[in-house]
């Protein structure tokens, strides 16, 4: 069993930064991807930005050049820092993580999310 957790998130004026952290947590597991996700009232949950194990990093075309995605192998962590912020990213954001175990199974662990806010 893996356990995720978010923090970071916060209340910021536009053109602000914010700088989100995810950890994950448990016994005999290996991280493969890891994510960051949004959700906005009313609307879908949407994709940000993925880090392969490798390092390969993706970004939404909305965030691009303006967030980055970063990992620690070795403490199981991850970070979005969020820089030039607009209140269109005013969301409750989400860590993912793709984690697989003893038995070689690959299983998707969501956290509780953390609240964003961008103020005009």
């Amino acid at each position: 069993q893996v356990q995720v957790v978010e923090s970071g998130g916060g209340l910021v004026q536009t053109g602000g930064s914010l700088r989100l952290s995810c950890a994950a947590s448990g016994s005999s597991f290996s991280i493969n991807d890891m994510g960051w996700y949004r959700q906005a009232p009313g609307k879908q949950r949407d994709l940000v930005a993925v880090i392969t194990s490798g390092g390969r990093t993706t970004y939404a075309d909305s965030v691009k050049g303006r967030f980055t995605i970063a990992r620690d192998n070795v403490k199981n962590m991850m970070t979005l820092q969020m820089n030039s912020l607009k209140p269109e990213d005013t969301a409750v954001y989400y860590c993912k993580v793709l984690a697989s175990d003893q038995r070689s199974y690959t299983f998707q662990y969501w956290g509780q999310g953390t609240q964003v806010t961008v103020s005009s």
